[in-house]
């Protein structure tokens, strides 16, 4: 049932928010003369795939795990998509593609070796990535590996079909920012 609602979903969002996508491509092409960024994550059963994203930062930075100093390297225009999560907007063609859920466990790079490893020894990579989790609502970022997998632990355990539109409705309304009694 959830894949049919990732299908769903993700398709009306595309089709609703397609006037916006065409701009932000125009944009983005303006601004770093690249307008999507494609970059390797590992997905469901550790099979890596190319996650798409509206380009951020200057060319120049790094493809790898984003250290300090790459945040110099945001655009303007960059740090309003990413304000609003605009850059996540090409991600729907990843779950159309059956490669991501609307809601999952964050994507990781595979140079991210530590979080990898407490995500097999929990079964995490069981599940395909998501766009949104409880992780993103509680805003604990890839930083914070031992956190980020209690988390997604949490989310995964509970995930039934109420709790993922409760998760993508607090995610489109911008609310349970850092509830941590959030009960799913």
């Amino acid at each position: 049932m959830i894949r049919i609602a990732d299908f769903t979903l993700a398709l009306l969002g595309l089709l609703i928010l397609l006037p916006l996508f065409l701009i932000l491509i125009f944009l983005c092409y303006l601004d770093t003369g690249s307008p999507i960024f494609a970059q390797e994550r590992v997905g469901k059963d550790s099979i890596n795939f190319i996650l798409y994203k509206f380009r951020t930062m200057d060319v120049s930075a790094s493809s790898n795990y984003v250290i300090e100093s790459d945040y110099l390297k945001i655009t303007k225009l960059g740090s309003i998509l990413r304000k609003f999560k605009f850059d996540e907007i090409p991600q729907l063609l990843n779950v159309l593609s059956g490669r991501m859920s609307l809601v999952g466990p964050r994507p990781c790079l595979p140079s991210q070796k530590k979080l990898i490893k407490l995500r097999k020894e929990n079964g995490i990579l069981e599940f395909k990535p998501g766009i949104t989790g409880l992780a993103q609502i509680e805003r604990v970022d890839m930083s914070k590996p031992e956190e980020l997998t209690r988390l997604d632990m949490k989310m995964l355990k509970e995930l039934n079909f109420k709790n993922y539109l409760l998760l993508i409705s607090k995610t489109i309304l911008g609310a349970g920012f850092g509830d941590s009694t959030f009960k799913i």
